[in-house]
C-alpha cells in the first residue's frame, strides 16, 4: 500500500509541475499514465487478495 501511495504522489507532482511550467506538458502526460498505471495495479492487487485458496 506504500508503493500505490507513493506513485499516486509522484504522479499527482510530476502532473502538476507539467501543467504549471510552460514546454513541460510531456510530464503531465507522464504523470497521467503513471496515474492510470497506478489504478491498474491497485485494481489487480485487489482481486488477487479477494480470493483465498479452498482447502
Amino acid at each position: 500500500m506504500v508503493l500505490f501511495l507513493l506513485l499516486i504522489i509522484v504522479a499527482m507532482v510530476l502532473g502538476l509541475i507539467g501543467a504549471v511550467v510552460h514546454g513541460l506538458l510531456f510530464l503531465l502526460i507522464l504523470g497521467i499514465v503513471l496515474f492510470v498505471a497506478d489504478l491498474a495495479y491497485l485494481g489487480r492487487r485487489w482481486r488477487r487478495s479477494g480470493r483465498r485458496p479452498v482447502r
